[in-house]
């Protein structure tokens, strides 16, 4: 007997009585309810801790001492090229609202309780589709989910410690006349902040979404390694579309991790 038709018997004698439509319906109602709660928790988490999520975290890449910028002052040192350095440099930002400041608290408790709690909603996604999969799918799927979640987490921190204080350093200092001065409203900080985090938290995702694509067998080991040259191009385009700076070096330090993720689902995909 195969393995497949052993998980078949397995299921059947240990699930006599299937659940009806209904009975589906209030536990995905159950699901939805705890992803929620549990999103509530981290958004009061968030909120009560502004002063940690928005000078320590969100204002952190504003700050010319930022870890990345210290880095690239001492590359610039060790390697006597004055052109890497990080010029000293001060943003400030403005609210134009008299509630400007208390929705961008409330929008910036949701998204980023909404990463906080990633892990709990792909754990309630999982307990709910669980059940009616073999056990050897069960297994499969548990190192996928768990894997997704260190790779998101993965891209945010890729986001924060590189992509995001390169664009805002760029975006910030950039003048087409001395006579404008940059002050940007603090709404359209956050929503950048936001919208780089999560996008290369999906972008991490790649090696999930090849593994799940070979499995079914719609790309496979030798398309990827044949159309590795095409990859590098859109990749440097992504790195480029990320991080408008224009400098080669930075493109290259984005591209690097994006390359490495493909390279790495080149060994997760089938042959």
């Amino acid at each position: 007997m195969s393995e497949l038709d052993t998980d078949e018997v397995k299921k059947q004698t240990a699930d006599p009585k299937e659940m009806s439509f209904w009975d589906h319906l209030e536990e995905l109602r159950g699901t939805i309810f705890r992803i929620i709660a549990g999103l509530i928790v981290c958004m009061i988490l968030i909120f009560i801790n502004r002063h940690i999520v928005f000078d320590i975290i969100i204002f952190g890449p504003t700050d010319d001492n930022f870890l990345l910028y210290r880095m690239f002052n001492r590359l610039a040192e060790m390697l006597s090229t004055p052109s890497l350095s990080i010029e000293p440099f001060k943003l400030q930002f403005q609210n134009v609202t008299m509630a400007g400041q208390f929705f961008v608290h409330i929008s910036t408790s949701f998204w980023f309780g909404l990463v906080l709690s990633f892990p709990w909603i792909i754990y309630q996604i999982w307990m709910f589709v669980s059940p009616a999969l073999y056990d050897n799918e069960r297994k499969a799927v548990t190192r996928a989910f768990s894997f997704s979640s260190i790779l998101f987490f993965l891209g945010v921190m890729v986001a924060y410690f590189l992509v995001i204080p390169l664009s805002f350093k760029f975006l910030g200092t950039y003048h087409v006349s001395e006579k404008v001065e940059n002050i940007p409203t603090i709404s359209s900080y956050i929503d950048m902040f936001v919208l780089l985090a999560i996008s290369m938290g999906l972008v991490f995702q790649l090696p999930i979404l090849i593994m799940l694509l070979s499995r079914i067998g719609v790309v496979r080991r030798q398309m990827l390694k044949k159309y590795r040259r095409h990859a590098v191009i859109g990749i440097v385009t992504l790195a480029a579309i990320i991080t408008p700076t224009g400098d080669p070096f930075t493109m290259l330090v984005v591209s690097l991790p994006i390359w490495l993720l493909y390279e790495f689902s080149i060994f997760l995909c089938k042959k």
